[in-house]
C-alpha cells in the first residue's frame, strides 16, 4: 500500500516548499468554494503548483468543498475545468449536486465536510463515483477498521494534525445561525473558540469565562502506524491558513515518521511519491504554533488528561519555569529551560486571563521583559515564542531530490555518443550527440573523470545513482560530455511531465442505498436544485434544505459533538458529580445562547439554538 503524506497550502509558494520538506500530495484552495476563504489561489499559481509537483509523482488537490447555491453552478463548473485543465489531480467535494453537474472526467474526493462516520456512508460515497473519502476526525482506530474492512476499494484519507473542530465536520451550523457565516461556506466565524458561561435552567452560572468548546491540536504522531494498519493511505495535516514555517516543520516531522513506518513494514508499504528531501533543520511540532495536543478519540474513548483547552485559545507553549518575584525593575524566576532574548512568554493572571509579553533580555534567571508586568509569585510562565527556533526556521531549507541512473554509450562507428537516464518513477529518456571525429584511445583512465562530469547535476531535482560506462578507455571530450548531460536531463524532463498519469472519475452506481434513509435533513446540506436531484435519483422521499438557503422554523439542531463538556469537567451524569448539575445546561457568550443536551449512549453532545 502507497502512503501519502498530504499537506496544506494557503498558496503556491507555501505548496511548493511543502514539496520540497517531503509532502506526497499538496491541497490548495481555488479562488472560489474552497471551505477556507481566506486560502483562495488563482487557476494560474495552482498550475504553478502542479508543474513542481509532477516531477516527483507528487498530487495536487483542489478544494472544491463548499455548498454550492444554484446560482453558482455554472461559475463552479467553469472553476473545475480550468483546474482540470492546469493539471489537478483530484476535486475535494463536499456538495453532491456537483456530481450532476458538468465536470471534467477528474478524480473526486469526499470532504470530510461529507460527515463519513459509518461504513454504509463510506459504501454508498464510493458507489457515487467517490475514489477516496476523508472521514469524521473522531473515529477511532476501530471505526476507520471497519470503513475498510466494509469498502476495501475506497482510499482513506484521515487528519493527523493540526486543528479540531468540536463538531463534526459539515454538521455545524452554529457561525451560520450566530452570525450569517457559514462554515459549510467557508465563512467559520468559529464561535467555538469564544469564552462561555456554563448555566444551569435556574441562571446558575457553574462555570464562568471558560473557553469550553475550544479543543486542543490533534497531533497523532505516535499513531501513524497503527493508522496504516486500519486502512488509512493518505496522512492529513490540518493548516490552509497557517504560515509557510508551520506547515514545512509538520511536513518535515511526518515525511520522518512514514519513511520509518515504510522502512519497518516489511515490504507493505512505499511511499505516494518519489524523491527524497534533505532539510537543514530537526523538526518539532511543540515549537510551532498549538494548544496542547491530543490523539482525540483515535483509542475509541477521551484520553486521560482531557480534550480541551478550556483556558485559552492561544498557544501557551512549554512551560519553562516559574515565578519568584516580579517588580518594575524585572522578574526573579525559576528557570527549567534555557531562554534566549527576544522568546515569548507568557503567563495566567488573577483573573485566569493568558496575558504575554516579549522579554528583552535574560541573564540567569533574572527576566527583563519589554513591558512592565505584575505578575503574583508562584505563577508559572509558558514560551510561546522560541526566537531561537524562529530564526532556524526563517533559514530553514529543504531540498528534494531523485536518484537519476544513467548509460553511457559509443554507438557503432565511435563518431557519436548517447546517454540514457532513468529518474525513480521510471521515466526515461535518451540523448545522442555526434563527435567532431570518432572516439580515439585515450592515454589515461576515462572512467573516474568521465563519472564525475555525468554527476555534475548542480541545482536540478536530480542526484547521481548508478552510472555504467559502456564507452571503454575512448576518449570523449568533457565539454561534448557535459552538453549530452544537459541536453539529457532536458528531455527527460520532458519524458517526465508526458507520462504523468492521472487518474480519472469513477462510474455512478446505484448499488447502495442512502445511508440516512428516505428522509433528507438539514444535516446533509442540500442546498440547491441537483443535490435535491441526486437524492432523490437515489430514493430520497423527502428533502429539506440547507439553513444557509431557508432558515427552519423553531429551534435548530447547530452542533452534533463526540467532545462532553461534561466528561471533561468531571461531571460526567453517569458519576455521583454529574448529579450536581442537573440538565437542562446552556453555553451563554454574548448575545449567544445554546441549549446543550447530553446523549449519554453515544457519549456525546447535541447543541440546540432556540428561534430567534
Amino acid at each position: 500500500m502507497q502512503l501519502e503524506l498530504l499537506a496544506p497550502a494557503r498558496n503556491a509558494d507555501i505548496a511548493i516548499r511543502a514539496i520540497q520538506a517531503g509532502a506526497d500530495a499538496i491541497y490548495i484552495g481555488p479562488e472560489s468554494h474552497g471551505a477556507r476563504r481566506a486560502a483562495a489561489n488563482s487557476i494560474e499559481d495552482i498550475a504553478r503548483v502542479a508543474e513542481a509537483a509532477q516531477p516527483y509523482g507528487v498530487k495536487v488537490y483542489a478544494t472544491v468543498n463548499t455548498i454550492v447555491y444554484d446560482s453558482e453552478i455554472a461559475s463552479v463548473e467553469r472553476l473545475a475545468w480550468g483546474l482540470y485543465r492546469a493539471g489537478v489531480d483530484a476535486l475535494i467535494v463536499q456538495d453532491l449536486g456537483l456530481l450532476r453537474a458538468d465536470l471534467p472526467p477528474i478524480d473526486l474526493h469526499a470532504s470530510t465536510q461529507c460527515d463519513i462516520r459509518t461504513p454504509e456512508k463510506a459504501r454508498w460515497l464510493y458507489s457515487l463515483g467517490f475514489s477516496r473519502i476523508v472521514p469524521a476526525r473522531e473515529l477511532s482506530l476501530g471505526e476507520l477498521r471497519a470503513i475498510h474492512e466494509a469498502c476495501p476499494e475506497v482510499e482513506i484519507e484521515a487528519f493527523v494534525h493540526g486543528a479540531l473542530c468540536v463538531s463534526y465536520s459539515g454538521d455545524c451550523r452554529a457561525s451560520a445561525m450566530a452570525g450569517g457565516r457559514s462554515a459549510n461556506r467557508g465563512e467559520c466565524a468559529q464561535i467555538c473558540r469564544l469564552p462561555f458561561d456554563l448555566v444551569d435552567a435556574g441562571g446558575n452560572i457553574l462555570v464562568r469565562g471558560k473557553h469550553l468548546l475550544s479543543l486542543r491540536d490533534l497531533n497523532r504522531s505516535d499513531a501513524i502506524a497503527d493508522m496504516a494498519g486500519a486502512g488509512v493511505c493518505s496522512f492529513k495535516i490540518e493548516g490552509r491558513l497557517k504560515e509557510a514555517d508551520y506547515v514545512v516543520n509538520a511536513v518535515a516531522h511526518y515525511s520522518r515518521i512514514l519513511d520509518r513506518v515504510v522502512a519497518e513494514g516489511g515490504g507493505r508499504y512505499s511511499r505516494a511519491s518519489a524523491g527524497r528531501s534533505v532539510c537543514s533543520f530537526e523538526p518539532d511540532p511543540a515549537k510551532a504554533f498549538n494548544r496542547g495536543f491530543t490523539p482525540y478519540f483515535l483509542s475509541g474513548h477521551a484520553p486521560k488528561g482531557g480534550i480541551a483547552s478550556i483556558h485559552t485559545p492561544k498557544a501557551m507553549g512549554e512551560k519553562v519555569g516559574t515565578v519568584i518575584s516580579c517588580t518594575d525593575r524585572g522578574i526573579d524566576a525559576r528557570l527549567t529551560a534555557s531562554l534566549a532574548n527576544g522568546d515569548g512568554l507568557g503567563y495566567f493572571d488573577a483573573r485566569g486571563q493568558f496575558c504575554g509579553f516579549r522579554l528583552n533580555r535574560v541573564s540567569g534567571g533574572r527576566l527583563f521583559p519589554a513591558s512592565p508586568q505584575r505578575i503574583a509569585a508562584g505563577t508559572p510562565l509558558y514560551r510561546n515564542k522560541d526566537k531561537e527556533w524562529d530564526d532556524a526556521m526563517a533559514s530553514a531549507k529543504c531540498r528534494r531530490t531523485m536518484r537519476l541512473d544513467m548509460v553511457l554509450r559509443l554507438l557503432p562507428g565511435g563518431d557519436r555518443v548517447s546517454l540514457e537516464l532513468t529518474d525513480e518513477r521510471g521515466a526515461r529518456a535518451e540523448a545522442v550527440a555526434a563527435l567532431a571525429s570518432p572516439a580515439s584511445e585515450a592515454v589515461t583512465p576515462q572512467a573516474g573523470p568521465r563519472r564525475a562530469i555525468l554527476s555534475k547535476l548542480g541545482d536540478t531535482i536530480y542526484t547521481p545513482g548508478e552510472i555504467i560506462d559502456l564507452a571503454g578507455e575512448r576518449f570523449i571530450p568533457a565539454s561534448a560530455l557535459a552538453s549530452l548531460r544537459r541536453e539529457a536531463v532536458a528531455l527527460l524532463g520532458r519524458a517526465s511531465r508526458a507520462s504523468y498519469t492521472y487518474r480519472r472519475r469513477r462510474p455512478e452506481t446505484f448499488t447502495e442505498p442512502l445511508p440516512m434513509g428516505p428522509r433528507i435533513t438539514i444535516h446533509d446540506n442540500v442546498a440547491n436544485g441537483l443535490a435535491r436531484q441526486l437524492y432523490t435519483d437515489h430514493g430520497a422521499e423527502t428533502v429539506d434544505t440547507a439553513v444557509e438557503v431557508s432558515r427552519p422554523d423553531g429551534e435548530v439542531n447547530v452542533m452534533n459533538t463526540r467532545y462532553c463538556i461534561r466528561r471533561e469537567l468531571g461531571r460526567c451524569l453517569r458519576t455521583p458529580a454529574g448529579s450536581e448539575w442537573p440538565t437542562p445546561l446552556f453555553l451563554e457568550s454574548g448575545n449567544i445562547r445554546m441549549r446543550v443536551d447530553f446523549d449519554c449512549e453515544r457519549c456525546g453532545m447535541v447543541l440546540t439554538m432556540p428561534k430567534k
